[in-house]
């Protein structure tokens, strides 16, 4: 369903290939089960990483679910990998960017996405410092797009908190709920 979504919402507004963004986010499993760990950000609870990338409006591509005490940067590539529409060849008249947070500050990311074909954009000190070139002096914000998304998701109140012991069933219940999203989102657009 959710790559009918992506195709209908492809035809209606087009998928914003150019700006691509990635972020994890936590979340609560306190019956535990497959694919959690202890959240070192909520005092050792069980809990589950979900980490996803999404268009330059905000529709999710692709989705990965991990461990809570996992690294992201073990997830980065999983989750470039698992997209669930073909994405069309990146190259000089098409480049495609893919904005992450200081998480992915690094060598490691740089090469994942390098190897993706990605220009990876991770702000970091040197960035803060630099002189901006553009008019107002500011670069245009893309990065809040996945934020909104992990929103939009954590709207479905059976996915706010993971309930399912085994991880098959809560991936399954997160591509409904992306594929809801994409729907939503072509009914937006006509």
């Amino acid at each position: 369903m959710w790559k009918q979504g992506l195709a209908e919402y492809d035809e209606v507004r087009g998928i914003e290939w150019k700006w691509q963004a990635l972020d994890v986010t936590l979340t609560k499993a306190p019956l535990g089960g497959e694919m959690t760990g202890p959240n070192p950000t909520d005092r050792g609870k069980q809990g589950v990483k979900r980490s996803m990338l999404v268009e330059g409006k905000g529709v999710p591509l692709a989705l990965e679910v991990g461990p809570a005490n996992r690294h992201e940067m073990k997830m980065l590539a999983l989750t470039l990998d698992g997209m669930v529409i073909d994405r069309p060849l990146p190259g000089k008249p098409q480049p495609q960017n893919l904005c992450l947070d200081k998480g992915y500050a690094g060598e490691p990311a740089q090469q994942i996405a390098k190897q993706r074909g990605y220009e990876a954009h991770v702000p970091d000190k040197v960035n803060a410092k630099k002189k901006r070139k553009r008019k107002g002096g500011r670069r245009k914000a893309r990065r809040w797009v996945v934020e909104v998304a992990h929103s939009w998701i954590n709207r479905f109140r059976r996915l706010l908190v993971r309930w399912e012991k085994k991880a098959s069933n809560y991936l399954s219940m997160l591509y409904f709920a992306c594929a809801i999203i994409c729907w939503r989102k072509c009914e937006l657009y006509r």
